[in-house]
């Protein structure tokens, strides 16, 4: 299965890329990782519902642009991979483009706390492949 990307809410994001959009980024995030197949889903949300998750999931009591919530990750599966969720609150977003690739390197075990800058690196290479 190839990697599928579900919008949650309908076939673009509120002022955003469409699904197509999102679903290329999504692939180019996850084939860094060399992940080719599976399913995330891409959400979006107001202020208040991302603080909620920020401080229910990672105890951080306020607002952020992206969280990401990854099941299977890079690691081998035994059947169909759920890579995960990634949340989106746009108000927040320095760029929704960016926030995506973001969180789908999250999705794949990618993580800027502890990398060295690699995933930094990964992400500014995907978007500068995409705006050209």
């Amino acid at each position: 299965m190839p990697v599928e990307v579900e919008l949650a809410g309908g076939e673009r994001l509120p002022d955003g890329p469409d699904v197509e959009t999102v679903e290329r980024l999504c692939r180019l995030a996850f084939a860094a990782a060399g992940v080719e197949d599976g399913h995330a889903a891409v959400a979006i949300v107001g202020e208040d519902e991302i603080g909620r998750l920020n401080r229910d999931h990672r105890g951080k009591d306020s607002p952020t642009d992206v969280l990401s919530f990854p099941l299977d990750g890079a690691e081998p599966t035994a059947g169909p991979r759920e890579l995960g969720d990634i949340v989106i609150c746009p108000p927040l977003c320095e760029s929704v483009t960016r926030a995506i690739v973001h969180g789908a390197l999250h999705l794949v075990g990618m993580d800027h706390e502890v990398d060295g800058g690699e995933m930094l690196a990964v992400e500014a290479e995907i978007l500068r492949w995409e705006a050209n």
